[in-house]
């Protein structure tokens, strides 16, 4: 309970750390959802595994036991485990988004932009019951 209640407040957080202070657009939140959240329950693990699990898992000798309950090496190997991952994530994520750049663009026109994607990206309105319209 305690993992997810401070999960709870760091997606929030986050959020709002990536669109005020990054000022990165983001509205579903994903990176925080994924990122943010997701690397709080890697380290988790290194936190508060009990060993009531892991022993013969992927090799693991012994029951895996985090930092509360007397192992901190899980912590460091979580630690070493959340430092590649957002390495390599990263760098194949500016890769992916800088050859989709220079191939075939990554970013809509302004007027589609400020108009809402849903006519030209899907064709149809998400959401037609919201829509207005000016009748001259």
């Amino acid at each position: 309970m305690l993992i997810g209640a401070v999960a709870g407040v760091l997606v929030i957080v986050s959020a709002n750390f990536v669109e005020n202070t990054l000022k990165i657009d983001d509205p579903v939140g994903a990176s925080s959802v994924h990122g943010a959240c997701g690397l709080w329950g890697a380290l988790s693990v290194g936190l508060f595994a009990n060993g009531s699990y892991g022993d013969g898992l992927n090799d693991v000798a012994g029951k895996v036991t985090g930092a509360f309950f007397g192992d901190s090496s899980q912590l460091v190997a979580q630690c070493i485990g959340v430092l590649t991952n957002v390495v390599y994530v990263g760098t194949m994520t500016f890769i992916t988004l800088w050859l989709t750049d220079k191939l075939v663009g990554n970013r809509v026109s302004a007027d589609d932009e400020v108009a809402g994607l849903d006519i030209p990206e899907l064709g149809v309105l998400a959401y037609p019951d919201d829509a207005h319209t000016i009748e001259p």
